[in-house]
């Protein structure tokens, strides 16, 4: 009987946890950056609060638009990651809520700068610098110098060469028009564009996508934010970096909480986890390689470093409009995207 009862003991003892997590209930969280990532954030958060996490992965663009179309009926609680502008489109839309962490003195100026910016409805969690990549070894091959500045990119050397995202569903891809409308002027930009698009053998629905696309020899040339690019070397593959020699935007990857949600103590819960410096650098485990926004979570040694880019003045405000952001793509679509190449 002794036996029986300390046997029944353990069991009870062995199922309290999965009681517990029962208990604090769910998370449902968008998650706009890499899969690997999404899914150490969620088994770590799991793990620390006994709050179950239901994710989706999707890009920012197309995370944005989900929240639009489930605006009278959120089924999300949290939007992680992911370029800020499509997070302050959403703050100004009002399809995300305010909610000011006690660790926002604790983040970088530039992180800061993005809660005020939203009216606290958004924040910076990491930076990432927009740019070039491209396969070492079938650049040789073919005898090509690598891409220094915007004007490389446009260069006939590199017909069929380059992959870019699409802005119409990435993020990363409407920062990079929104840099080169700041970085030449509208109209420059929009000609740029024109010659670039002769260039371009795909347009991808991700940001990362290019990146990928490089390390396999199926593109020469890619642009993206650089950190997706480094993962792909770190796992060896002969994928090299450059900023332009113009200068680059750089994205405030950011966290919403959805307006509506309908797990709010879940959401805050973790949106105080996921800006807690050692979370911050769950990143480099996952092989991403932003700058954290904490200003005690160390970058990874292989984070292009913001202090040595030239960096445009980016103009979060205007660029993540909405309705600026939307008069660029028509734009886009109409000189840039409905074009032969």
């Amino acid at each position: 009987m002794r036996r029986f009862i300390a046997a029944f003991a353990f069991v009870l003892l062995a199922l309290a946890p999965a009681r517990d997590a029962r208990a604090q209930g769910q998370v449902v969280v968008y998650c706009s950056v890499l899969q690997d990532w999404c899914a150490l954030m969620a088994q770590e958060f799991e793990r620390r609060t006994g709050i179950r996490v239901a994710m989706t992965q999707k890009g920012s663009g197309e995370t944005l638009a989900q929240l639009r179309a489930e605006a009278q009926n959120p089924r999300a609680d949290v939007w992680w990651g992911g370029t800020g502008d499509p997070h302050l489109q959403a703050a100004e839309a009002n399809l995300t809520a305010e909610y000011r962490s006690p660790k926002l003195g604790e983040l970088h100026p530039w992180a800061q700068a993005q809660a005020r910016q939203s009216n606290h409805r958004t924040v910076g969690i990491y930076a990432g610098v927009l740019g070039f990549a491209w396969n070492t070894r079938e650049l040789a091959r073919k005898g090509l110098q690598a891409p220094r500045c915007w004007a490389d990119a446009a260069d006939p050397r590199f017909k069929d060469e380059i992959q870019i995202s699409n802005p119409t569903s990435s993020g990363t891809a409407y920062t990079a028009m929104a840099t080169l409308v700041q970085v030449m002027g509208e109209d420059p930009a929009f000609r740029f564009l024109r010659a670039l698009h002769a260039n371009v053998n795909q347009y991808t629905r991700s940001g990362p996508a290019p990146a990928r696309a490089v390390a396999r020899g199926e593109t020469l040339v890619g642009i993206m934010f650089l950190h997706d690019a480094v993962a792909e070397a770190v796992e060896g593959a002969p994928v090299a970096v450059a900023a332009p020699c113009e200068g680059t935007g750089y994205e405030i990857g950011s966290m919403s909480i959805v307006r509506g949600a309908r797990n709010m103590a879940q959401a805050r819960a973790w949106y105080e986890f996921a800006l807690e410096p050692e979370v911050q650098m769950l990143g480099a485990r996952a092989k991403s390689y932003q700058t954290p926004s904490h200003t005690r979570a160390a970058p990874p040694p292989q984070a292009p470093r913001l202090e040595d880019t030239k960096l445009i003045d980016y103009d979060f405000a205007k660029y993540g409009a909405t309705a600026e952001r939307t008069r660029l793509i028509q734009r886009w679509e109409r000189e840039v995207g409905s074009q032969p190449r």
